[in-house]
């Protein structure tokens, strides 16, 4: 089974592909996407790794965590799922019974 990787702090100039070198080492990587902002195409800083062997994931994991990459410290953990929020949803309060 597949194991999905959060990979945080990334460098904004990092691509999908030298995600990818940053993960081989390790393992086989099945997929490596640096997530982007959808209106300027730019990196958001943090990006998503699947690697198809666990225990070459747990490797990864324990070893590129806190490493330096292009300057900047990794933040790397097993991904966790997305939890769905309502959109368009505030509930901040606030009455209007004074008026």
């Amino acid at each position: 089974m597949a194991k999905k990787i959060y990979v945080g702090n990334l460098s904004f100039d990092t691509n999908d592909e030298q995600l990818n070198q940053i993960f081989t080492p390790y393992g086989a990587v099945a997929s490596a996407r640096v997530i982007k902002d959808k209106y300027t195409d730019r990196s958001r800083g943090f990006g998503f790794v699947e690697m198809d062997n666990v225990a070459e994931a747990d490797k990864a994991i324990a070893e590129l965590n806190g490493k330096n990459v292009e300057g900047r410290t990794l933040k790397i953990s097993e991904a966790t799922p997305r939890e769905d929020k309502p959109r368009g949803s505030y509930d901040g309060g606030g009455s209007r019974d004074r008026y």
